[in-house]
């Protein structure tokens, strides 16, 4: 709520006594040396000014999430392939020394309710709340800086599809992830083990980040966001108006494998110590020899987008489940099968913690880093 006094006639400072808070007053007084003050008509236009409704999986289409040459933007096409492709891409499809033909096939996570990521667009007005952070408090964000808090629209304590999950409040179970991006700023905050507590009369969650999609901002090191990885879920998500839109589809999409090994560029948080495993950041890269042709518009849009911009590993769970948005206008009954068709080892690595050079040209990395509990 705002409250705006554009009255600037001085013989009308000691008419107006007090406006309403959160009113917008507009006066116009045609005030003539002839007419006395006492018989002066105020006219005075008072409008409200409200939060517009949070709008669930607003089409986003043409908005820039993060800068062009932000990591989830990056385009691989031409980037090195890891000396460990082969190695990594073994260890998500399950082989081992007894077991040399295993296979994992892609699965899309995500669907109509409750399969997916739910994310919620509001306003600049939208009321932020407080968050109490219950696990990783030390690497939370209070909110944006010099704005504290989380704007968690009131919907989702009473309503369904705010949280993954899709549990009115969150509940107690799950990752129960919550993405909120503020239209008017391009803000983007989530949090993880996101949940309405009716006793305390709070909401608490176990981690909570916030971005400016304006920007490329990082994680500072060692630090996790709503995900293991310390990246951002939203820019990394399988969108419908994307996958099903007229242009090419310009981002790389988030995946997970059952198992991590700390953690390189751009990720800045580690979740494992397996050493068999891909670090956190790790990016697939379907291969260019990969026929595509068969597949329906969109899913050739989205595996196109694997060819160009890959695959970044941004947390444990199961191998090769790519992330987007629960959405009632997915079909699973071709999605499923259309993923399905394509395996893991159809995927190459990417020079781990691949970064390109200033001029834009492939190089090789030079701040590789793997941290191993």
């Amino acid at each position: 709520m705002r409250t705006r006094l554009p009255c600037q006639n001085p013989q009308l400072q000691a008419v107006i006594v007090s406006i309403p808070t959160g009113t917008v007053c507009d006066c116009r007084v045609p005030v003539s040396v002839r007419t006395p003050l006492t018989v002066v008509a105020i006219v005075c236009t008072i409008a409200v000014v409200h939060a517009a409704a949070p709008v669930l999986n607003e089409p986003l289409v043409g908005r820039q999430v993060f800068p062009a040459a932000n990591w989830w933007n990056l385009d691989v096409t031409n980037a090195p392939v890891d000396s460990r492709s082969a190695a990594l891409v073994d260890f998500i499809s399950g082989r081992t020394p007894t077991n040399t033909t295993a296979v994992r096939h892609l699965h899309p996570d995500f669907g109509p309710p409750p399969y997916g990521f739910p994310y919620v667009v509001v306003d600049r007005d939208q009321a932020r709340v407080p968050l109490a952070f219950v696990a990783y408090g030390s690497e939370s964000d209070a909110g944006a800086p010099g704005l504290p808090g989380y704007p968690i629209p009131d919907e989702a304590r009473t309503q369904a599809h705010y949280i993954e999950g899709d549990v009115i409040g969150g509940g107690t179970s799950g990752d129960r992830h919550m993405l909120m991006i503020d239209r008017d700023r391009w803000f983007l905050y989530e949090t993880f083990a996101t949940r309405w507590n009716p006793s305390a009369g709070r909401w608490e969650a176990g981690s909570g980040a916030f971005f400016d999609l304006n920007r490329s901002d990082r994680r500072p090191e060692g630090w996790t966001s709503a995900d293991a990885a310390g990246l951002a879920i939203f820019p990394g998500l399988i969108r419908y108006d994307e996958a099903f839109g007229t242009g090419e589809i310009t981002h790389a999409f988030r995946v997970t494998t059952r198992d991590s090994n700390g953690y390189v560029w751009p990720a800045s948080h580690d979740a494992g110590s397996n050493s068999s495993a891909p670090p956190m950041g790790t990016r697939l890269r379907l291969k260019a020899s990969k026929n595509i042709s068969s597949f329906t518009p969109e899913a050739q849009r989205i595996f196109r987008a694997m060819k160009r911009y890959g695959l970044i590993v941004a947390d444990n769970g199961s191998d090769m489940y790519i992330s987007g948005t629960y959405d009632n206008r997915w079909n699973n009954g071709v999605l499923n099968p259309a993923f399905s068709a394509i395996k893991a080892s159809d995927f190459e690595v990417v020079t781990l913690g691949y970064h390109p050079a200033a001029s834009g040209a492939p190089s090789a990395p030079t701040g590789l880093q793997i941290r191993i509990n």
